[in-house]
């Protein structure tokens, strides 16, 4: 009766972590689906506004910006990674190490004089704590919903930085989000903005000598539409970051509250083979005890 007791309370202990697996994984897609909407309703415009200042970067026209400018030698670069605060999101956080510490290594071997590392997230912080790497500086203030003011001063600091001369290049770290089923961890330079992705392909997007005319000067429109494009798409990694935690989150709660069914099945079909053996021990002993008697 031992054993089975033992098994007993075993499977009730499995069902309480089902039950909090379950929840957890509710939990994650109700915040995901928010997440997405809100990722989706600045994708379209964060994209447009890269590609725009990346076209304009490779146009005739005499117009310049200091964001845009390339610079040769890089002697000040800042990586920024991205992570979460909690656990339970599968392998998003060793993704995302993985990735930013190579781009980290490469920042080394290319001879940069100075380099700054700064992380978002708490796990992250215990990652590089782990391997013995203690970051410039951390961030733990952001959420799953990151507020475009908090984002806002970050923003600042790395253009007012790039501005001075006193930072060369950004790169960042993070899992971009392109659908449910897939979600990449990338290093991505914002810094210059003549480097961005988006700003590569534009060229071929639009025409490619399209005629503009700018009101009141070129330099008042560029001296608001670069820096707003670098904001966004600032703001546009910590909302994919965000999205992506969520999308790991619920994966792993899904795939534990699977285990966990499986695991109580196993341990029912055990339970109910030893508590069968039992019964039929006992009835032996009852039976052999009736003959004893009968003798």
């Amino acid at each position: 009766m031992a054993k089975a007791r033992a098994l007993e309370k075993r499977r009730k202990a499995i069902r309480n972590i089902r039950k909090i697996t379950r929840t957890m994984e509710l939990i994650a897609t109700a915040r995901f689906r928010k997440a997405m909407e809100r990722a989706m309703t600045g994708a379209a415009y964060t994209r447009r506004l890269t590609d725009l200042v990346g076209h304009l970067a490779r146009t005739d026209l005499e117009v310049s910006h200091p964001l845009l400018e390339h610079r040769d030698k890089t002697h000040r670069a800042t990586l920024l990674m991205f992570t979460a605060n909690r656990g339970l999101c599968g392998g998003y956080n060793a993704a995302v190490m993985r990735c930013g510490l190579g781009a980290w290594r490469r920042l080394k071997e290319r001879g940069v004089e100075e380099r700054r590392l700064e992380v978002v997230g708490k796990r992250g912080i215990s990652g590089l704590k782990f391997r013995g790497i203690t970051p410039d500086e951390s961030f733990t203030h952001f959420n799953e919903r990151p507020v475009f003011a908090e984002v806002d001063v970050l923003a600042s600091r790395y253009l007012h930085d790039y501005l001075e001369g006193q930072l060369d290049r950004l790169e960042v770290a993070y899992t971009r989000f392109d659908s449910l089923s897939r979600q990449e961890a990338v290093v991505e330079t914002l810094l210059p903005l003549g480097e961005l992705d988006g700003a590569e392909k534009a060229a071929h997007d639009l025409d490619e000598h399209p005629e503009y005319e700018f009101l009141p000067s070129p330099e008042s429109i560029l001296d608001e539409v670069v820096p707003m494009s670098f904001k966004m798409r600032l703001m546009k990694c910590f909302l994919d970051a965000a999205v992506s935690e969520q999308v790991a989150r619920m994966l792993a709660m899904k795939a534990a509250t699977e285990n966990a069914d499986s695991m109580i099945s196993e341990l029912t079909m055990i339970f109910n083979r030893a508590r069968q053996g039992q019964i039929t021990s006992e009835l032996l002993e009852v039976i052999n005890g009736a003959e004893a008697l009968s003798q």
